[in-house]
């Protein structure tokens, strides 16, 4: 199945910039500032990373799927079980923190706008390059003018 060729507005792919650097600055400065053991901190740290990484190619493969660009079943199975793991390891290292819940609720709202980010930024990217490479094909399919 062929996508649409719809051009991503421009406010569209600043906006996703905006959540996904927005997310994980203000993650990565709540952890700079926090009052916790560099282990701890640490933790945060990998899980925010493979959350990016496991969200951005679960969501390149789903795309992959949709429009017919073969992959395997195993690689589909494995992005899911690692962005389920970086949800739980999240929401487990938040439950048994010494934060308060205000801290608890920071971290888990900059962490999914990272997230959410992340795949926009990916989508939009992988949007523009499909705008780009068609682009030449449909000029010449119209016929020349006089």
């Amino acid at each position: 199945m062929k996508t649409q060729n719809i051009p991503v507005s421009p406010a569209f792919i600043a906006i996703s910039w905006i959540a996904m650097l927005g997310g994980v600055l203000v993650y990565l400065f709540g952890l700079w500032r926090a009052d916790m053991q560099l282990n701890e901190k640490g933790y945060y740290f990998a899980v925010l990373i493979l959350g990016l990484f496991s969200a951005v190619s679960l969501q390149k493969t789903v795309r992959d799927r949709f429009e017919d660009i073969p992959t395997t079943q195993l690689y589909y199975f494995i992005c899911l079980l690692s962005f389920t793991i970086a949800v739980i390891l999240l929401v487990t290292g938040l439950w048994n923190a010494t934060l308060m819940p205000s801290e608890k609720g920071f971290y888990g709202v900059t962490f999914f706008m990272a997230l959410f980010g992340a795949v926009a930024v990916q989508k939009n990217t992988r949007d523009s390059l499909c705008n780009v490479q068609s682009a030449p094909n449909e000029l010449q399919d119209q016929p020349a003018q006089d």
